[in-house]
């Protein structure tokens, strides 16, 4: 897999565009076309510290296969300067996410798949109940449901004093450390000195996560789509086993879960992606991709 690269519009297979949302913010995005016809489209969404610039090699890898794909930055993240950090709640985080699903979903009738990442499965996951019957199927990998990294307890309380009087103060991100996401040299020297990753998030956005835990505590009975759940063995942000009994308590009955020997949280990141990756373009085409 080709390294990713942060690149200008037109450059390494995608262009970037912007979508305005309910509320008028205007973010970025990156849009990979395939050749000919799509066999589906991909909507993807990155996690807390991530942005799409991550994750170029699988999006090329799926859009040389025929697979449209969207990767979303979230507001405030990777491409968007615009309120750095920063959202006003959850809910509009889902918002922006039906609302582009949606225009996704006015093109030629074809399988609308969202593949979420890390901290962005909360958000995949909710919206199955804030907007219901938007997608096809729900791709999850290492999603953020239950972390194994958290701000001090000290921290916790000046966030939730923050929140209280300067929402938007920003606090250091505690995934700070390349290693966690990955334990391959030079993808931690990638994060590193990634000039669009995220470190700091106000306390407003960090409230609004937790606030979003508490949401997705009565999800689970709204998610009647296919799931593929992706996990790594050695990964050090999620924990594994809540992670896979929550899943397991959805209600719908198509559920695969795959876990990878010896990988770690970035799965874009491992010596050997094409394992998940293959896994990912069967798991497709078996659920209505043509």
């Amino acid at each position: 897999m080709a390294e990713p690269s942060l690149q200008p519009p037109h450059v390494g297979g995608y262009i970037i565009e912007e979508f305005t949302a309910g509320d008028s913010y205007r973010w970025r995005y990156r849009r990979y076309t395939p050749s000919d016809a799509a066999r589906a489209q991909l909507v993807c969404i990155h996690g807390i510290q991530s942005h799409g610039g991550w994750y170029e090699g699988s999006c090329r890898w799926l859009c040389e296969r025929g697979f449209a794909v969207s990767f979303l930055d979230r507001r405030g993240a990777g491409l968007n300067a615009q309120s750095r950090g920063d959202a006003p709640g959850f809910r509009r985080l889902l918002d922006d996410l039906a609302e582009f699903v949606r225009t996704v979903r006015q093109t030629p009738p074809t399988p609308v798949f969202l593949m979420a990442i890390s901290w962005g499965g909360k958000l995949a996951t909710a919206l199955q109940r804030r907007h219901p019957g938007l997608i096809d199927g729900l791709v999850l990998l290492c999603p953020g449901f239950f972390y194994a990294v958290r701000p001090s307890r000290k921290q916790r309380h000046a966030i939730l004093w923050a929140r209280l009087t300067a929402p938007g103060r920003l606090f250091p991100i505690p995934l700070n450390s390349p290693d966690l996401f990955t334990a391959t040299p030079r993808w931690q020297e990638f994060i590193a000195a990634d000039p669009l990753g995220l470190r700091e998030a106000t306390a407003r956005l960090l409230f609004e996560s937790v606030r979003l835990d508490g949401y997705l505590r009565f999800v689970p009975r709204f998610v009647q789509v296919p799931v593929l759940l992706l996990l790594a063995e050695k990964d050090r942000i999620i924990r594994n086993e809540p992670t896979r009994r929550f899943v397991e308590s959805f209600a719908s009955m198509d559920k695969q879960i795959i876990e990878y020997a010896g990988a770690h949280h970035t799965l874009e990141f491992e010596p050997e992606p094409q394992r998940w990756l293959e896994d990912l373009g069967h798991w497709l085409v078996a659920h209505g991709a043509k």
